[in-house]
């Protein structure tokens, strides 16, 4: 699968919306959510007004001029908030697109990122069911906290 990893353009914030959706895990037999689900303030404060704060990055990736996932932090009050200054991850691809290394890519092309801005650690919130989990720990990531429902992880740069 012939698959390109760049910066978003300004103009593609909109479809944040959409990986936003696609970022919600929804457990085997259970029904998704509305797509109006998105416009919680909860998850607003992950797409709103975004590449406007410091510290919103994002990368896509694209197939065939198409952009099938995306990858982005920003400096936010979130799931995986663990303290002033760290970045939050969200990460989402198209069902289709899993399952072939497009998400590992774009986590370690955003931790590369970071580092190289100076950011020190960034954190995420996963359900604990959620496969994704094993992925973070592969690029670095390790559970530092956790509730009843996710683990809060944590990545040192």
């Amino acid at each position: 699968m012939d698959i390109h990893i760049r910066e978003i353009n300004s103009n593609e914030y909109k479809v944040l919306d959409e990986f936003l959706y696609e970022a919600i895990f929804i457990p085997e037999g259970v029904e998704p959510p509305p797509r109006e689900i998105i416009n919680a303030p909860e998850l607003q404060v992950y797409v709103q007004d975004f590449g406007k704060q410091e510290g919103d990055i994002c990368f896509v990736a694209e197939a065939k001029e198409k952009i099938v996932g995306a990858v982005w932090v920003r400096i936010m009050d979130d799931y995986g908030h663990i303290e002033e200054g760290v970045p939050s991850f969200a990460i989402s691809l198209y069902k289709e697109y899993r399952g072939y290394g497009i998400g590992t890519n774009l986590m370690k092309q955003m931790l590369t990122e970071l580092k190289d801005r100076g950011y020190q650690k960034t954190s995420l919130a996963v359900q604990k069911a959620n496969y994704a989990v094993k992925m973070y720990k592969n690029v670095g990531f390790q559970i530092i906290d956790e509730n009843e429902e996710e683990y809060i992880m944590m990545c040192r740069l």
